[in-house]
Protein backbone atom coordinates (compact mmCIF):
# COMPACT_ATOMS: atom_id res chain seq x y z
CA UNK A 1 0.00 0.00 0.00
CA UNK A 2 1.27 3.17 -0.84
CA UNK A 3 -0.77 6.79 -2.01
CA UNK A 4 -1.16 8.19 -5.12
CA UNK A 5 -1.61 12.30 -4.45
CA UNK A 6 -3.73 13.60 -7.63
CA UNK A 7 -5.01 16.97 -8.70
CA UNK A 8 -8.23 17.79 -10.59
CA UNK A 9 -5.98 19.74 -12.92
CA UNK A 10 -2.13 21.63 -12.72
CA UNK A 11 -2.47 24.14 -10.16
CA UNK A 12 -4.38 23.00 -7.97
CA UNK A 13 -1.47 22.60 -4.93
CA UNK A 14 -0.57 18.89 -5.57
CA UNK A 15 2.79 19.66 -4.82
CA UNK A 16 2.17 21.92 -1.86
CA UNK A 17 -0.54 19.13 -0.18
CA UNK A 18 2.79 16.57 -1.02
CA UNK A 19 5.34 18.38 0.61
CA UNK A 20 3.19 19.20 4.08
CA UNK A 21 2.75 15.33 3.99
CA UNK A 22 6.29 14.76 3.77
CA UNK A 23 7.30 17.30 6.07
CA UNK A 24 4.50 16.31 8.64
CA UNK A 25 6.15 12.84 8.23
CA UNK A 26 9.58 13.23 8.77
CA UNK A 27 8.51 15.43 11.65
CA UNK A 28 7.23 12.06 12.83
CA UNK A 29 11.01 10.57 12.35
CA UNK A 30 9.39 8.54 10.09
CA UNK A 31 11.03 6.96 6.59
CA UNK A 32 9.08 7.80 3.98
CA UNK A 33 10.26 7.36 0.04
CA UNK A 34 8.81 9.90 -2.53
CA UNK A 35 8.28 9.48 -6.30
CA UNK A 36 6.83 12.01 -8.88
CA UNK A 37 4.81 10.81 -12.06
CA UNK A 38 6.84 12.34 -15.10
CA UNK A 39 9.87 13.54 -16.20
CA UNK A 40 10.19 16.59 -13.62
CA UNK A 41 13.34 17.27 -11.94
CA UNK A 42 12.63 20.28 -9.55
CA UNK A 43 9.70 18.44 -7.73
CA UNK A 44 11.97 15.43 -6.85
CA UNK A 45 14.57 18.32 -5.31
CA UNK A 46 11.65 19.38 -2.57
CA UNK A 47 10.86 15.73 -1.76
CA UNK A 48 15.04 15.12 -1.54
CA UNK A 49 14.98 18.30 0.76
CA UNK A 50 12.06 17.26 2.99
CA UNK A 51 12.64 13.00 3.48
CA UNK A 52 16.30 12.98 3.00
CA UNK A 53 15.96 10.46 0.30
CA UNK A 54 16.38 10.65 -2.95
CA UNK A 55 13.21 10.97 -4.91
CA UNK A 56 12.67 8.28 -7.81
CA UNK A 57 10.79 9.33 -11.13
CA UNK A 58 7.72 7.20 -12.85
CA UNK A 59 7.35 7.76 -16.38
CA UNK A 60 6.35 4.99 -18.55
CA UNK A 61 7.46 6.91 -21.89
CA UNK A 62 11.57 7.85 -20.91
CA UNK A 63 11.64 4.16 -19.25
CA UNK A 64 8.29 1.12 -19.59
CA UNK A 65 5.42 0.03 -16.96
CA UNK A 66 7.40 -2.59 -15.91
CA UNK A 67 10.32 -0.63 -15.12
CA UNK A 68 7.87 1.74 -13.25
CA UNK A 69 6.42 -1.83 -11.03
CA UNK A 70 10.04 -2.39 -10.19
CA UNK A 71 11.41 0.82 -9.81
CA UNK A 72 8.56 1.51 -7.12
CA UNK A 73 8.84 -2.25 -5.74
CA UNK A 74 12.56 -1.61 -5.32
CA UNK A 75 12.48 1.78 -3.39
CA UNK A 76 9.08 1.23 -1.43
CA UNK A 77 9.85 -1.39 0.65
CA UNK A 78 12.85 -0.23 1.85
CA UNK A 79 10.90 3.13 3.51
CA UNK A 80 7.80 2.94 6.30
CA UNK A 81 5.77 5.09 4.05
CA UNK A 82 5.56 5.65 0.50
CA UNK A 83 4.09 8.66 -1.25
CA UNK A 84 3.42 9.58 -5.22
CA UNK A 85 3.01 12.92 -6.48
CA UNK A 86 0.63 13.33 -9.91
CA UNK A 87 0.95 14.93 -12.84
CA UNK A 88 -1.15 17.86 -14.25
CA UNK A 89 -4.61 16.59 -13.58
CA UNK A 90 -5.49 13.03 -12.55
CA UNK A 91 -6.23 12.12 -16.49
CA UNK A 92 -3.95 13.91 -18.01
CA UNK A 93 -1.81 12.10 -20.24
CA UNK A 94 -0.59 11.42 -24.01
CA UNK A 95 -2.52 10.60 -26.85
CA UNK A 96 -1.57 7.00 -27.80
CA UNK A 97 0.55 4.17 -25.76
CA UNK A 98 3.69 2.91 -27.13
CA UNK A 99 2.08 0.30 -29.03
CA UNK A 100 0.44 2.46 -30.44
CA UNK A 101 -2.85 1.95 -29.22
CA UNK A 102 -5.34 5.04 -28.27
CA UNK A 103 -4.99 5.92 -24.36
CA UNK A 104 -5.94 9.39 -23.56
CA UNK A 105 -4.22 8.94 -20.09
CA UNK A 106 -1.55 7.03 -21.06
CA UNK A 107 1.52 8.47 -19.04
CA UNK A 108 -1.14 10.14 -16.84
CA UNK A 109 -1.41 10.23 -12.89
CA UNK A 110 -4.39 7.22 -13.26
CA UNK A 111 -2.05 5.52 -15.30
CA UNK A 112 0.53 4.84 -12.69
CA UNK A 113 -2.07 4.43 -10.25
CA UNK A 114 -3.59 1.27 -11.82
CA UNK A 115 0.36 0.45 -12.61
CA UNK A 116 0.81 0.32 -8.82
CA UNK A 117 -2.37 -0.30 -8.11
CA UNK A 118 -2.82 2.60 -5.39
CA UNK A 119 -5.54 4.15 -4.30
CA UNK A 120 -5.77 8.26 -5.03
CA UNK A 121 -6.25 11.16 -3.04
CA UNK A 122 -8.04 14.13 -5.33
CA UNK A 123 -6.72 17.11 -4.05
CA UNK A 124 -9.68 20.05 -5.06
CA UNK A 125 -9.19 23.56 -5.28
CA UNK A 126 -11.90 25.40 -3.42
CA UNK A 127 -11.44 28.65 -4.18
CA UNK A 128 -13.94 29.57 -6.58
CA UNK A 129 -16.37 26.95 -5.97
CA UNK A 130 -18.66 25.53 -2.81
CA UNK A 131 -21.67 23.45 -3.54
CA UNK A 132 -20.17 22.45 -7.71
CA UNK A 133 -17.10 20.49 -5.43
CA UNK A 134 -19.80 17.16 -5.47
CA UNK A 135 -19.96 17.36 -8.83
CA UNK A 136 -16.29 17.28 -9.47
CA UNK A 137 -15.38 14.54 -6.67
CA UNK A 138 -18.13 12.20 -8.01
CA UNK A 139 -17.11 12.55 -11.63
CA UNK A 140 -13.83 12.13 -11.10
CA UNK A 141 -14.83 8.86 -8.76
CA UNK A 142 -17.20 7.38 -11.36
CA UNK A 143 -15.11 8.12 -14.59
CA UNK A 144 -12.86 5.25 -14.01
CA UNK A 145 -13.94 2.27 -12.25
CA UNK A 146 -10.63 1.15 -11.87
CA UNK A 147 -9.37 4.26 -9.88
CA UNK A 148 -9.86 4.29 -6.19
CA UNK A 149 -10.35 7.68 -4.79
CA UNK A 150 -9.62 6.96 -1.24
CA UNK A 151 -11.06 10.45 -0.34
CA UNK A 152 -10.39 14.69 -1.44
CA UNK A 153 -8.32 17.17 0.28
CA UNK A 154 -9.84 20.55 -0.05
CA UNK A 155 -7.25 23.16 -0.93
CA UNK A 156 -7.25 26.67 -0.67
CA UNK A 157 -10.68 26.82 2.04
CA UNK A 158 -11.75 30.52 2.76
CA UNK A 159 -13.24 30.67 6.05
CA UNK A 160 -15.57 28.16 8.31
CA UNK A 161 -18.50 29.01 6.80
CA UNK A 162 -16.76 28.63 2.97
CA UNK A 163 -15.93 24.86 4.89
CA UNK A 164 -19.31 24.16 5.81
CA UNK A 165 -20.87 23.93 2.17
CA UNK A 166 -18.42 22.34 0.97
CA UNK A 167 -18.32 19.64 3.47
CA UNK A 168 -22.37 19.76 3.72
CA UNK A 169 -21.74 19.36 -0.80
CA UNK A 170 -19.87 15.95 -0.06
CA UNK A 171 -21.75 14.66 2.32
CA UNK A 172 -24.16 12.83 0.13
CA UNK A 173 -20.82 11.22 -1.43
CA UNK A 174 -19.45 9.66 1.33
CA UNK A 175 -16.03 10.35 0.60
CA UNK A 176 -13.48 11.21 2.94
CA UNK A 177 -12.42 14.33 3.18
CA UNK A 178 -8.98 13.69 4.21
CA UNK A 179 -7.37 17.20 4.61
CA UNK A 180 -8.56 20.65 4.43
CA UNK A 181 -5.74 23.39 3.96
CA UNK A 182 -6.72 27.10 4.11
CA UNK A 183 -5.88 29.73 1.83
CA UNK A 184 -2.16 30.94 3.41
CA UNK A 185 -0.48 33.71 2.72
CA UNK A 186 2.60 32.71 4.90
CA UNK A 187 3.46 29.53 2.08
CA UNK A 188 4.48 30.46 -1.19
CA UNK A 189 7.42 28.85 -2.95
CA UNK A 190 8.88 31.03 -5.68
CA UNK A 191 8.75 30.06 -9.40
CA UNK A 192 10.23 31.17 -12.35
CA UNK A 193 10.26 30.38 -16.84
CA UNK A 194 10.92 26.98 -16.16
CA UNK A 195 8.76 26.00 -12.68
CA UNK A 196 9.45 26.48 -9.50
CA UNK A 197 13.11 27.79 -8.44
CA UNK A 198 15.12 24.86 -7.15
CA UNK A 199 16.05 23.87 -3.22
CA UNK A 200 19.39 25.04 -3.83
CA UNK A 201 18.71 29.40 -4.54
CA UNK A 202 15.90 28.81 -1.84
CA UNK A 203 17.80 29.98 1.91
CA UNK A 204 15.01 30.20 3.72
CA UNK A 205 13.81 26.78 2.43
CA UNK A 206 13.97 25.02 6.29
CA UNK A 207 11.56 27.94 7.59
CA UNK A 208 9.23 27.19 4.31
CA UNK A 209 9.41 23.35 5.30
CA UNK A 210 8.82 24.18 8.78
CA UNK A 211 5.47 26.23 8.16
CA UNK A 212 4.37 23.24 5.91
CA UNK A 213 4.97 20.43 8.41
CA UNK A 214 3.06 22.79 10.91
CA UNK A 215 0.09 23.25 8.59
CA UNK A 216 0.49 19.23 8.47
CA UNK A 217 0.10 18.09 11.70
CA UNK A 218 -3.57 20.05 11.90
CA UNK A 219 -5.10 19.97 8.52
CA UNK A 220 -4.54 16.24 8.00
CA UNK A 221 -6.93 13.54 8.66
CA UNK A 222 -4.00 11.11 9.99
CA UNK A 223 -6.03 7.88 11.60
CA UNK A 224 -7.25 7.82 7.96
CA UNK A 225 -4.16 8.66 6.46
CA UNK A 226 -1.41 6.61 7.94
CA UNK A 227 -2.83 3.35 6.92
CA UNK A 228 -2.76 4.48 3.27
CA UNK A 229 0.27 5.36 3.38
CA UNK A 230 2.01 2.63 5.17
CA UNK A 231 4.31 0.66 2.65
CA UNK A 232 4.45 -3.07 2.61
CA UNK A 233 7.12 -5.29 1.22
CA UNK A 234 6.90 -6.27 -2.52
CA UNK A 235 8.47 -8.70 -4.57
CA UNK A 236 11.64 -6.73 -5.82
CA UNK A 237 14.68 -7.68 -7.65
CA UNK A 238 17.50 -7.47 -5.46
CA UNK A 239 19.60 -4.66 -4.82
CA UNK A 240 22.94 -4.45 -7.10
CA UNK A 241 25.41 -4.29 -5.51
CA UNK A 242 28.43 -1.11 -6.18
CA UNK A 243 31.62 -3.25 -8.27
CA UNK A 244 34.90 -1.76 -7.47
CA UNK A 245 35.30 1.37 -8.79
CA UNK A 246 36.54 1.61 -12.87
CA UNK A 247 36.59 5.11 -14.10
CA UNK A 248 36.01 8.57 -12.30
CA UNK A 249 33.26 10.65 -14.01
CA UNK A 250 32.87 14.45 -12.88
CA UNK A 251 29.40 15.82 -12.25
CA UNK A 252 28.63 19.02 -12.64
CA UNK A 253 26.31 19.78 -9.69
CA UNK A 254 25.54 23.25 -8.19
CA UNK A 255 23.03 26.05 -8.93
CA UNK A 256 23.22 26.08 -12.45
CA UNK A 257 23.61 22.54 -13.40
CA UNK A 258 21.18 20.10 -10.95
CA UNK A 259 18.58 18.41 -13.65
CA UNK A 260 19.78 14.54 -13.26
CA UNK A 261 17.89 11.39 -12.70
CA UNK A 262 19.01 9.80 -9.56
CA UNK A 263 18.22 6.36 -11.27
CA UNK A 264 20.83 7.84 -13.85
CA UNK A 265 23.58 8.36 -11.15
CA UNK A 266 22.41 4.58 -9.56
CA UNK A 267 23.28 3.19 -12.95
CA UNK A 268 26.65 5.01 -13.27
CA UNK A 269 27.71 3.96 -9.96
CA UNK A 270 26.44 0.53 -10.60
CA UNK A 271 28.42 -0.29 -13.62
CA UNK A 272 31.86 0.58 -11.94
CA UNK A 273 31.77 5.04 -11.95
CA UNK A 274 32.94 6.52 -9.29
CA UNK A 275 31.15 9.95 -9.61
CA UNK A 276 32.80 13.08 -8.75
CA UNK A 277 30.28 16.25 -7.83
CA UNK A 278 31.72 19.44 -8.43
CA UNK A 279 30.81 23.10 -8.80
CA UNK A 280 31.72 24.92 -12.41
CA UNK A 281 30.14 28.01 -10.60
CA UNK A 282 32.68 27.76 -7.77
CA UNK A 283 35.22 25.84 -8.41
CA UNK A 284 38.97 26.59 -10.01
CA UNK A 285 39.59 23.88 -12.02
CA UNK A 286 37.81 20.30 -12.79
CA UNK A 287 38.04 16.98 -10.48
CA UNK A 288 41.55 15.87 -11.02
CA UNK A 289 42.06 11.69 -12.08
CA UNK A 290 38.43 11.79 -14.00
CA UNK A 291 37.97 10.28 -17.39
CA UNK A 292 34.48 11.70 -18.14
CA UNK A 293 32.09 14.56 -17.60
CA UNK A 294 28.75 14.81 -17.01
CA UNK A 295 26.96 17.86 -17.39
CA UNK A 296 22.83 17.65 -16.66
CA UNK A 297 20.13 20.58 -17.08
CA UNK A 298 19.85 23.11 -15.25
CA UNK A 299 19.68 27.00 -15.48
CA UNK A 300 22.78 28.69 -16.73
CA UNK A 301 21.20 31.12 -17.87
CA UNK A 302 20.34 32.65 -14.43
CA UNK A 303 24.09 32.12 -13.75
CA UNK A 304 25.94 33.05 -17.07
CA UNK A 305 27.52 36.10 -15.98
CA UNK A 306 29.08 33.83 -12.62
CA UNK A 307 29.82 30.62 -15.12
CA UNK A 308 31.72 33.19 -17.93
CA UNK A 309 33.97 34.92 -14.61
CA UNK A 310 34.99 31.96 -13.80
CA UNK A 311 37.17 31.49 -17.07
CA UNK A 312 39.87 29.19 -15.45
CA UNK A 313 37.16 26.35 -15.37
CA UNK A 314 35.95 27.11 -18.91
CA UNK A 315 39.03 26.77 -19.75
CA UNK A 316 39.61 23.63 -18.68
CA UNK A 317 36.63 21.84 -20.10
CA UNK A 318 37.50 22.95 -23.28
CA UNK A 319 40.59 21.57 -22.88
CA UNK A 320 39.52 18.46 -21.54
CA UNK A 321 37.02 18.12 -24.14
CA UNK A 322 39.23 18.67 -26.88
CA UNK A 323 41.83 15.89 -25.75
CA UNK A 324 38.98 13.43 -25.90
CA UNK A 325 37.22 13.28 -22.33
CA UNK A 326 34.38 11.96 -23.05
CA UNK A 327 31.12 14.40 -21.74
CA UNK A 328 27.59 14.20 -21.51
CA UNK A 329 25.79 17.68 -21.63
CA UNK A 330 21.66 17.70 -21.93
CA UNK A 331 20.02 20.51 -22.32
CA UNK A 332 21.71 23.55 -20.12
CA UNK A 333 24.77 21.04 -20.07
CA UNK A 334 24.67 21.90 -23.67
CA UNK A 335 24.08 25.13 -23.51
CA UNK A 336 27.36 25.56 -21.28
CA UNK A 337 29.41 24.16 -23.97
CA UNK A 338 28.22 27.02 -26.80
CA UNK A 339 30.30 29.86 -27.32
CA UNK A 340 27.78 32.13 -25.73
CA UNK A 341 24.85 32.71 -23.96
CA UNK A 342 22.62 35.05 -24.75
CA UNK A 343 20.46 36.08 -21.44
CA UNK A 344 16.51 37.28 -21.81
CA UNK A 345 17.71 40.88 -21.71
CA UNK A 346 20.05 40.33 -24.93
CA UNK A 347 23.12 40.10 -22.81
CA UNK A 348 26.42 37.89 -24.42
CA UNK A 349 28.20 35.81 -21.86
CA UNK A 350 31.42 33.65 -22.82
CA UNK A 351 30.72 29.75 -22.49
CA UNK A 352 33.33 26.80 -23.10
CA UNK A 353 33.18 27.15 -26.50
CA UNK A 354 33.27 23.75 -27.64
CA UNK A 355 29.92 24.07 -29.79
CA UNK A 356 30.23 26.71 -32.69
CA UNK A 357 27.11 28.23 -31.88
CA UNK A 358 25.47 30.18 -29.52
CA UNK A 359 22.08 29.94 -26.90
CA UNK A 360 19.34 32.48 -27.26
CA UNK A 361 16.85 32.49 -24.24
CA UNK A 362 13.50 33.17 -25.74
CA UNK A 363 10.13 33.57 -24.78
CA UNK A 364 8.82 30.24 -26.91
CA UNK A 365 8.93 27.00 -24.67
CA UNK A 366 9.93 24.02 -26.34
CA UNK A 367 8.14 21.21 -24.20
CA UNK A 368 7.09 17.58 -24.72
CA UNK A 369 7.99 13.93 -25.35
CA UNK A 370 10.24 12.78 -28.36
CA UNK A 371 11.39 9.88 -30.34
CA UNK A 372 14.97 10.36 -31.10
CA UNK A 373 16.39 8.10 -34.24
CA UNK A 374 20.08 8.11 -33.76
CA UNK A 375 21.32 9.77 -37.16
CA UNK A 376 25.31 7.95 -36.31
CA UNK A 377 27.23 6.10 -33.94
CA UNK A 378 27.32 8.39 -31.12
CA UNK A 379 29.01 8.78 -27.17
CA UNK A 380 25.78 7.27 -26.14
CA UNK A 381 23.92 5.46 -28.72
CA UNK A 382 24.55 3.43 -31.85
CA UNK A 383 22.94 4.53 -35.33
CA UNK A 384 19.45 3.66 -36.13
CA UNK A 385 18.66 3.53 -31.96
CA UNK A 386 15.55 4.33 -31.26
CA UNK A 387 15.12 6.41 -27.55
CA UNK A 388 12.60 8.41 -25.88
CA UNK A 389 13.27 11.63 -24.23
CA UNK A 390 11.88 14.93 -23.13
CA UNK A 391 12.75 18.30 -24.34
CA UNK A 392 11.85 21.60 -22.02
CA UNK A 393 13.45 24.76 -22.37
CA UNK A 394 13.67 28.47 -23.54
CA UNK A 395 16.53 28.86 -25.53
CA UNK A 396 17.43 27.89 -29.00
CA UNK A 397 20.42 27.73 -31.05
CA UNK A 398 22.05 30.31 -33.67
CA UNK A 399 23.37 27.28 -35.33
CA UNK A 400 22.36 23.73 -36.35
CA UNK A 401 24.91 20.76 -36.26
CA UNK A 402 25.75 19.90 -39.71
CA UNK A 403 26.02 16.08 -38.58
CA UNK A 404 23.26 15.92 -35.71
CA UNK A 405 22.91 13.41 -33.18
CA UNK A 406 19.03 12.62 -33.68
CA UNK A 407 16.25 12.90 -36.05
CA UNK A 408 13.29 13.62 -33.63
CA UNK A 409 9.21 13.19 -33.70
CA UNK A 410 6.76 13.74 -31.14
CA UNK A 411 5.88 10.67 -28.83
CA UNK A 412 2.32 10.60 -29.56
CA UNK A 413 2.20 11.21 -33.45
CA UNK A 414 4.59 11.26 -36.62
CA UNK A 415 4.98 15.24 -36.50
CA UNK A 416 8.69 15.42 -37.23
CA UNK A 417 10.58 17.40 -34.67
CA UNK A 418 13.87 18.16 -36.70
CA UNK A 419 17.55 17.10 -36.09
CA UNK A 420 19.31 18.11 -33.43
CA UNK A 421 22.12 17.25 -31.10
CA UNK A 422 25.93 18.06 -31.40
CA UNK A 423 28.37 14.81 -31.68
CA UNK A 424 31.41 17.02 -32.88
CA UNK A 425 33.89 15.85 -31.31
CA UNK A 426 32.95 12.40 -31.55
CA UNK A 427 33.53 12.37 -27.68
CA UNK A 428 30.85 14.91 -27.08
CA UNK A 429 27.13 13.73 -26.42
CA UNK A 430 25.26 17.38 -26.60
CA UNK A 431 21.54 17.53 -26.67
CA UNK A 432 18.17 19.51 -25.84
CA UNK A 433 16.45 15.71 -24.72
CA UNK A 434 16.93 14.69 -21.59
CA UNK A 435 17.13 10.80 -21.43
CA UNK A 436 16.02 8.59 -18.34
CA UNK A 437 18.45 5.46 -18.76
CA UNK A 438 16.61 3.13 -16.49
CA UNK A 439 14.77 1.06 -19.04
CA UNK A 440 18.65 1.42 -21.12
CA UNK A 441 21.66 0.12 -19.32
CA UNK A 442 23.24 0.45 -22.52
CA UNK A 443 23.61 3.78 -22.82
CA UNK A 444 25.62 4.45 -19.85
CA UNK A 445 27.65 1.46 -20.79
CA UNK A 446 28.31 2.42 -24.17
CA UNK A 447 29.59 6.14 -22.59
CA UNK A 448 31.69 4.50 -19.91
CA UNK A 449 33.27 2.24 -22.83
CA UNK A 450 34.55 5.44 -24.16
CA UNK A 451 35.94 6.26 -20.65
CA UNK A 452 37.77 3.12 -20.03
CA UNK A 453 39.17 4.43 -22.98
CA UNK A 454 41.01 6.97 -21.05
CA UNK A 455 41.65 5.53 -18.34
CA UNK A 456 43.60 2.75 -20.03
CA UNK A 457 45.46 5.54 -22.42
CA UNK A 458 46.19 6.75 -19.08
CA UNK A 459 45.11 10.33 -19.87
CA UNK A 460 43.96 11.55 -16.20
CA UNK A 461 43.19 14.87 -16.38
Amino acid sequence: MALVIAGERSGVGKTTVTLTLLASLRRRDRLVQSFKVGPDYIDPMFHRHVTRRACRNLDPVLTSEAYIQQCFARHSHLSEYALVEGVMGLFDGIGYGQEKQKSTDFASTAHIARLLDLPVVLVIDCSRLSGSVAAIAHGYRSFDPRIKIAGVVLNRVGSDRHLSLLKDSLEPLQLPILGVLRRQDNITIPDRHLGLVPTAELPELNALIDRLADLGDTCFDWQRLLPLLKSKPLPHPPHPLHPPSLVRIAVARDRAFNFYYQDNLDLLQQLGAELVFWSPLEDADIPKNVQGMYFGGGFPEVFAQQLAENSSVRDAVKTAILKGMPTIAECGGLMYLCEQIIDFEGKSWSMAGVLPTSAVMGGRLTLGYRRAVALQDNLLVKANTTVYGHEFHRSHLTLTPTQPLFKTSRYDCEENMGCEGWGLPANVHASYVHLHWGESAEIPQQFLKGCLKVASSGMWI
